[in-house]
């Protein structure tokens, strides 16, 4: 019942999204010069590398510098007193960490959504349609550790399934769970639907309805100490921006409005 009631309390907190004026326009961020470090969620990479070129691009004098990470790990790096301008979690418990230690500088958004899928093998050679197939003998699963967001939420869906397994590996971040289903080391992973498609040349993504109960929101926010104030503000403006959001849901990501009716806090 507690972990239930937290679950409440900080989707209560990070509910809201990007407003509606954030998303028309990127125009507010021209003119913004100087470094912007950016630490952010592992299963941002791809989208964040795309829309941190983009930015600089519309901010001639700009540089986006970005770190990938563990949420949990970057968090503790911020509340360390790592230097950083803005911190971009796959979940709101990771955020509520920084925000608790009184290091953001505003309230965070919730900018994107995601889901899990199960990435296996190109060709699926272990015919896997399913968690339960997870379970079967010989077949060698990765999954994140449970105080990572993607953990939390393989942790959530296995539950929902009532399938019960031992990984051979836990990892730190959802792209060393995938990569090891890339280099063939595993058989199957739970990652994000989005960090699955950006690999699409090595692995194949299985669907499996309890994901559904297991979608993690992704929260953005300036941080307090940022030595760049105007810039990650713009940063933020412009991640939120129609332009953004483009390149965040070709990549797979769903928009806030997506599935409201769950909310996932690991």
């Amino acid at each position: 019942m507690k972990r239930a009631l937290a679950v409440v309390t900080v989707a209560v907190l990070l509910l809201a999204g990007c407003t509606r004026d954030e998303r028309t326009s990127s125009g507010d961020s021209a003119g913004v010069t100087g470094t912007i470090t950016v630490l952010a969620a592992a299963s941002l990479t791809e989208s964040f590398q795309r829309i941190g070129a983009d930015f600089e691009a519309a901010n001639p004098g700009s540089k986006v510098v970005l770190s990938f990470g563990g949420s949990s790990t970057l968090a503790q790096q911020i509340n360390s007193g790592a230097p950083a301008d803005v911190f971009a979690a796959a979940s709101p418990s990771t955020m509520k960490t920084v925000i608790d230690a009184g290091n953001g500088a505003g309230s965070p958004v919730v900018f994107v959504r995601n889901q899990l899928v199960i990435a296996v093998e190109k060709g699926n050679p272990q015919g896997i349609t399913g968690l339960a197939d997870l379970t079967k003998p010989g077949v060698m699963v990765a999954l994140c550790a449970e105080q990572v967001p993607c953990g939390s939420a393989a942790e959530t869906a296995l539950t929902a399934a009532g399938v019960s397994l031992t990984p051979v590996t836990l990892e730190q971040d959802v792209k060393q769970a995938l990569s090891k289903v890339s280099l063939g080391e595993v058989d199957a992973a739970l990652v994000y639907r989005t960090d699955a498609r950006a690999a699409a040349a090595t692995v194949d993504a299985v669907e499996f309805p309890e994901s559904a109960k297991a979608i993690n929101d992704y929260p953005i926010v300036v941080l307090k100490d940022a030595p760049n104030k105007a810039g990650a503000e713009a940063f933020v403006a412009y991640v939120c921006s129609a332009e953004g959001l483009a390149v965040l849901t070709a990549a797979g990501f769903q928009t806030p409005e997506d599935n409201r009716e769950t909310v996932h806090s690991g």
